[in-house]
């Protein structure tokens, strides 16, 4: 029987950076072939398209799978399994399977996934990479910890450590076989040092807790852990005891209160932009005013043939020109993620202002 194909899980809330890393371990893969599943929140496939050629042999477009119909761990029977079996099914099956789940994401039930018959025999679970905003937590935002959350509460009346935030933000981490703490280069080094202290007494003593900027690890690091995690569900325990997975395929896999209605999404389209700096300017005031979680997208700059990836975590806004337009159509956009009862019509008459 050939070897189990590994599978990296790549979890994280919103924002995190789970695409940027994702990203430069395709530019860095050594010769593996490697397959993504991706996972996102939104109507706009922005991660995918984000990372659709980045490694060219690598990881060709064919093999990278968007599931859009929800949240991984609300469908693993109806998405996730087939899926699956669809990658498997491949005369040239991969080397190694990376997924990236959705910033809403629980991942233990998808880690209990890969005990399913259907293909259980076929893969295994490498390692889960959870991926953590380190500047969010050095703010107290998404903590895992009530002091953490009680000194956001001084700056921000709205941050309970009760909310649904913070438990799925506990559960990646105690799933977590390794903990990356992104965006190190927004924080001072007694900032980093104390966020890695405060997160590794949380933690499992296996788990490995590193420090990245713009999510550059190598890749060796990241693959090759060989947890075989969906054997040791028992340590990755979780606040959320409401998934009853039967891994038979049959029965209901939606009994949970993992609320997704506490979120919504939508896309804002417009025409091309002149300037990317003013743009960007425009966009962290939007989400400032309308207390944006994640927005992320592209942009058409008048007279640039390359296309703008825009990506932005609370009023931190990033771009760069990632690739030529082709025959895509010049349009600018964008995909908008934040709590329930965000005002649609004035963050679109903002936003294309």
């Amino acid at each position: 029987m050939p070897a189990k194909i590994p599978t990296t899980v790549i979890t994280g809330f919103l924002g995190a950076g789970k695409t940027t890393l994702v990203r430069h371990m395709l530019q860095q893969a050594n010769g593996r072939r490697i397959a993504l599943i991706i996972n996102e929140f939104g109507d706009l496939g922005v991660d995918g398209d984000i990372l659709k050629g980045c490694g060219d042999e690598t990881c060709r477009d064919e093999d990278i799978m968007e599931l859009s119909n929800g949240c991984i761990c609300c469908t693993v029977a109806e998405d996730f399994i087939p899926t699956m079996e669809a990658l498997l099914a491949r005369p040239d099956r991969p080397d190694h399977i990376v997924i990236e789940t959705s910033g809403l994401a629980l991942p233990q039930p998808l880690i209990r996934a890969f005990n399913w018959p259907a293909i259980s025999t076929r893969v295994t679970v490498d390692g889960v990479v959870t991926v953590v905003d380190g500047k969010a937590v050095t703010e107290g935002r998404f903590a895992h910890d009530e002091g953490a959350v009680d000194a956001a509460r001084a700056a921000d009346d709205s941050i309970d450590h009760e909310t649904p935030l913070s438990e799925l933000f506990e559960d990646q981490l105690a799933c977590a076989d390794m903990i990356v703490v992104n965006k190190s280069d927004l924080m001072t080094g007694a900032e980093l040092e104390t966020t890695m202290t405060r997160l590794r007494a949380g933690a499992r003593d296996s788990v490995q807790i590193l420090s990245s900027a713009m999510g550059v690890l190598p890749v060796d690091v990241l693959l090759g852990m060989n947890t075989e995690a969906e054997t040791d569900m028992a340590a990755r325990h979780e606040l959320h005891h409401h998934h009853h997975d039967d891994h038979d395929g049959g029965g209901d896999h939606h009994h949970h209160d993992h609320d997704h209605d506490a979120f919504e999404s939508f896309v804002v389209t417009r025409g091309e932009i002149d300037d990317p700096q003013a743009f960007a300017d425009q966009v962290a005031g939007v989400i400032r005013d309308h207390d944006i979680l994640r927005l992320k997208g592209f942009a058409a700059v008048a007279g640039k043939p390359m296309r703008l990836t825009l990506q932005a975590v609370g009023p931190r806004v990033q771009t760069y020109f990632d690739q030529p337009f082709g025959s895509a159509p010049r349009d600018t956009r964008l995909v908008v993620i934040g709590q329930s009862g965000l005002d649609r019509a004035a963050i679109e008459t903002a936003l294309t202002a």
